[in-house]
């Protein structure tokens, strides 16, 4: 598929996308015209990077654990040092942090919604 065609599939814009090709996050063959043309596979890939740097995880990183990604039952990573791992580890406890926050805001808006609502049908069932 071509960039435009990816672009909308991930709702990413096309120059994001060049990026993360730079970055050597996604790889695109290139057709006799020049055209990038990636393989549909790409949308989740593209999906995955987006998910990781919105959770915060630089594009450095996020290139060392794609690979480690694709097949999470067969992990080799030769080449993790200390310092990555605890970069890692790091990471995923700032996204817990993250989640849990993100759940405690989630549930506070379905309380508020479920107090308006009884309000509201309260309200429509006393007489005016």
């Amino acid at each position: 598929m071509r960039i435009g065609e990816l672009s909308e599939r991930t709702g990413t814009p096309r120059r994001l996308l060049r990026y993360y090709e730079e970055q050597g996050l996604i790889v695109a063959d290139r057709a006799a015209n020049g055209y990038r043309d990636y393989d549909a596979s790409t949308v989740d890939r593209v999906i995955q990077v987006r998910g990781l740097l919105d959770a915060g995880l630089p594009t450095r990183l996020i290139k060392q654990i794609l690979p480690c990604l694709d097949k999470p039952r067969a992990i080799h990573f030769p080449d993790a040092t200390p310092e990555m791992l605890a970069t890692l580890e790091r990471e995923r406890d700032r996204m817990s942090q993250r989640v849990e926050c993100l759940a405690r805001n989630r549930d506070a808006i379905d309380e508020y919604l479920t107090t308006v609502r009884a309000k509201r049908e309260e309200g429509l069932r006393q007489p005016a």
